[in-house]
């Protein structure tokens, strides 16, 4: 919408003075014009010869004069008219010099024209003398109106023309306009204070409607607003004529309609939500989302899909944030329906340690963490029924641990059928119950051997490398061994539950992480439910399409916004309303590509939908991922630590067979005595080598609670006794702290024995006195 009255914004550089000027006087026109002819002499010797010499700083300065040269005029274009016609003459000389001398320096050798030409340039400049003859020339500004005009507005006079309009105005009569501002200079808009005489308030009938008038503006674009802390005397004004217009193309606009009639209105699915933008783009609409101030921001999927009139769901993408934002995506065709396979950068572990899982659907990669360089080892889970592409998640992942340089301890349940490719390219691969249940307790036996030397030197934090592996422990089909309706004996089960509770609460500072997958996995069976969700929001949950209301739900308590975790289908185009028209017309409904390696991927608590890179099976096996597998050397396990996971594995395994049959339990005497056996060797090994243990001393000197179970074996102690016996506060000692969380699990596994009196310990079988 056009104004009349109001004078039009003035551009953002100030246009140059458009008065005529006097021809010079010919003595000094003539001086002028044999100085420039002589300075393009010598730029013309400076293009020829400059780009065969090896200045560096002179080609630097050659090139930027032509650079700043073509900024200055793209500049002048925005005010346009005869001071336009003029910085183009003047500016050709140094135009064709620069031009000519980066001709030269481009072209290989050194050929006739890189000479000629720049004398060339240099002699039409100097029979022109554009700058003499500029300085001389009478700017005729009347045959150019019109771009004059423009010109010669300046901010100055647009704010002045503000002024004179309100003056003249019968209606503004006792009051002035004040603090005038322009904020932009390319929009007609202003600010400004409207000012009563003193002792006078700004009359009520000067109002939006009575300074529209004043401006020849619709009333739309006039807003008055009292002043805070101010009385009636003053006003602040706004008029901004394209505000207006920019409202009604916004009332008018069909999509914004849409959305408030079916979205955002009272009767809509989603009152508060607002439309802040959006955009139409190649196959898909974005639409920017925000809440109301008195509202968090909540999008219901299906039923926005349903308001929008989207009739396949799976089309239909949210993205929001925790408090007042949301992008929506809505696509013509599903934008994962076709991914590619992974590539060795995808996999490789950035700093931050994660890598490139799959593609989000709007083609941004879904990252995952194989470990946190903050917080050390982590947490995942990976659920999904048969076919849904869980296996080929698991070894995507394996494929980045070895590119990455990561230890993977794997087992799996199902007697190694879920991944077949991963036996013989990790460090260890179980396979079924009772070698998962022994990968584990290897595992943890390893985590034992780092959790001692750890507070043997008041280590309370993991950094990879120093001086251990990261360590990831995938544990496949899990359901088998946790599931009430799984197999195994209840001790068995128990074990696996202790198991996996201790890693979660300890495995972290060791840089240890647990990864466990299965078809259905519920917080239930896992004995602590508080455990394993926090443990999820620190790592990841993966969760394809599952036939588990129970795991659903359970997924949806670990996300933190407020995106609707929806079932995903088993096939692509399966929510179109293809079934109930097919079964309308007593036909059968065509099926679409399966949607293996979709999955609501759930990272730090920040949901969003994803695909796994693809995977082609040949003869039952995936051959690309395990090219990838092989294309890095297998990451492994200190020396001392191997031998710890195969004696932990080897004692466990036989306990684990026994179990199973009903037979026994796991002896934990005998485990932590053949575990003795191996620290001794590794004692005696070292002697032979005459080289120290890993951090300087002996593997059994470096078990802090041995050290405290032979200081109680001089006779009942005091915790602060105990922390003197061990070193705490001496140069290498332990820390305080390390003492306690040691004499709490010697006190759990039955080593030691509370005394009669508070803080007293003993040996079992004494009797602490106080």
């Amino acid at each position: 919408m056009t104004t009349t009255a109001l004078p039009p914004a003035a551009p953002a550089a100030p246009a140059e003075p458009t008065t005529a000027h006097t021809g010079l006087h010919p003595a000094a026109a003539r001086r002028l014009a044999i100085a420039e002819r002589v300075l393009y002499g010598a730029g013309g010797i400076l293009a020829a010869v400059g780009p065969q010499t090896g200045v560096v700083p002179l080609h630097v300065a050659a090139l930027a004069a032509g650079a700043g040269t073509l900024a200055v005029l793209w500049r002048r274009t925005r005010v346009g008219g005869a001071g336009l016609l003029l910085a183009c003459t003047r500016a050709l000389p140094v135009l064709g010099l620069s031009g000519t001398y980066a001709a030269a320096l481009i072209g290989p050798g050194c050929s006739w024209w890189e000479i000629a030409a720049p004398v060339a340039a240099a002699a039409a400049s100097g029979l022109a003398a554009p700058l003499t003859r500029a300085a001389g020339i009478n700017r005729a500004v009347n045959t150019l109106p019109a771009l004059a005009d423009a010109a010669e507005l300046d901010a100055g006079d647009y704010l002045s023309g503000v002024r004179a309009l309100w003056a003249a105005a019968a209606s503004a009569k006792g009051t002035e306009l004040t603090a005038l501002h322009q904020p932009d200079p390319y929009r007609p808009a202003f600010t400004a204070v409207i000012l009563a005489a003193p002792g006078e308030a700004v009359s009520s009938r000067l109002d939006e409607r009575a300074v529209a008038a004043i401006f020849d503006v619709p009333v739309a674009a006039v807003v008055l607003n009292p002043i805070p802390g101010s009385g009636p005397g003053r006003l602040a004004l706004l008029v901004d004529p394209a505000r207006a217009a920019e409202q009604a193309a916004r009332e008018g606009d069909p999509v914004r309609q849409l959305w408030a009639e079916k979205v955002s209105g009272p009767g809509g699915i989603a009152p508060g939500m607002n439309l802040a933008d959006y955009r139409l783009e190649g196959g898909k609409a974005v639409f920017r989302v925000e809440s109301d101030d008195d509202r968090l921001i909540s999008i219901p999927r299906l039923p926005l899909a349903r308001a929008l009139g989207v009739e396949d769901p799976d089309l239909l993408m949210v993205e929001a944030g925790r408090l007042s934002t949301a992008v929506v995506t809505v696509y013509r065709e599903h934008p994962l329906l076709h991914i590619r396979e992974a590539t060795a950068e995808d996999l490789t572990m950035r700093a931050d340690g994660t890598f490139a899982l799959g593609l989000r659907h709007d083609g941004r990669p879904s990252r995952m963490k194989l470990y946190d360089p903050e917080l050390g080892g982590l947490a995942d889970i990976l659920v999904g029924a048969p076919g849904s592409g869980k296996s080929v998640t698991m070894l995507t992942i394996l494929a980045a641990e070895r590119l990455s340089g990561v230890v993977s301890i794997v087992a799996d349940a199902q007697d190694g059928m879920s991944l077949p490719e991963a036996r013989g390219r990790v460090f260890h691969f179980g396979a079924g119950k009772a070698a998962l249940a022994a990968t584990l307790a290897g595992a943890d036996a390893v985590a034992r051997y780092r959790e001692d030397i750890s507070a043997a030197n008041g280590w309370g934090s993991f950094t990879r490398g120093e001086p251990w592996s990261l360590v990831n422990i995938s544990l496949d089909e899990i359901n088998q061994v946790l599931a009430e309706d799984a197999e195994v004996t209840d001790d068995f089960r128990k074990w696996v539950v202790a198991m996996v509770a201790r890693a979660l609460t300890t495995y972290r500072k060791l840089g240890m992480g647990l990864r466990i997958a299965g078809q259905s996995i519920h917080l239930a069976d896992l004995g602590d439910s508080d455990k394993i969700r926090a443990g999820a929001r620190r790592g990841s949950v993966w969760l394809g399409r599952v036939d588990s209301e129970m795991t659903q739900r359970m997924a949806s308590s670990m996300k933190v916004s407020s995106v609707e975790v929806t079932p995903i289908p088993p096939y692509f185009g399966g929510g179109d309303g293809a079934e109930v028209e097919a079964a309308w017309a007593g036909e059968e409904a065509p099926t679409g590509p399966v949607t293996a390696g979709m999955a609501w991927h759930i990272s730090g608590g920040v949901i969003g939908l994803m695909r796994v890179w693809r995977a082609v099976k040949e003869r039952k096996t995936y051959p690309h991922l395990t090219r990838l597998m092989e294309a890095a050397p297998m990451p492994g396990l200190t020396a001392e630590e191997e031998q710890v996971f195969h004696a932990g594995y080897a004692h466990a395994f036989r306990y684990a067979e026994d179990m199973l049959q009903g037979v026994g339990g796991l002896d934990r005497e005998a485990l932590n005595a053949e575990l003795e056996t191996v620290a001794e060797a590794l004692d005696a090994h070292h002697a032979r080598s005459g080289a120290g243990a890993l951090v300087g001393v002996s593997v059994k000197a470096q078990t802090l609670g041995d050290r405290v179970v032979d200081a109680l074996g001089a006779g009942p102690m005091r915790t602060r006794d105990i922390r003197a016996a061990v070193g705490v506060g001496t140069n290498g000692g332990p820390s305080a702290a390390s003492v306690e969380t040691t004499i709490s699990r010697l006190s759990a596994d039955g080593r030691i024995v509370k005394g009669t009196t508070h803080g007293m310990w003993a040996l079992p079988g004494s009797t602490p006195q106080d």
